[in-house]
């Protein structure tokens, strides 16, 4: 598991304290399992989720790569990336993602 921190500044000292607390109701498997789904559903059947990355910023989620796949090229790269809400398993999607 990958854990990625948001708005760190370019120079100067760094000081990183973590404290986080959130209930995890969402593994990083189920998370990409739910980003699978709504790809296939609802963007096209060759997409699916990749590899989720822990994110620690105002709220913990994991955020999700979004792959584009096609039979007999395989894996051809991440398009996007569906973040989803540890605790809730809620997909953040805005009009920029889709």
């Amino acid at each position: 598991m990958d854990t990625m921190i948001e708005s760190l500044p370019h120079v100067g000292q760094l000081q990183i304290s973590i404290n986080v607390s959130a209930e995890m109701n969402y593994s990083a498997y189920a998370a990409r399992r739910k980003v699978s789904r709504f790809a296939a559903d609802e963007i096209s059947m060759f997409m699916r989720g990749g590899e989720p990355t822990l994110v620690v910023a105002n709220r913990l989620y994991w955020r999700v790569p979004v792959v584009l796949i096609l039979p007999g090229r395989g894996d051809l790269g991440s398009v996007g990336a569906i973040d989803v809400d540890v605790e809730t398993g809620q997909l953040y999607i805005t009009p920029q993602v889709l």
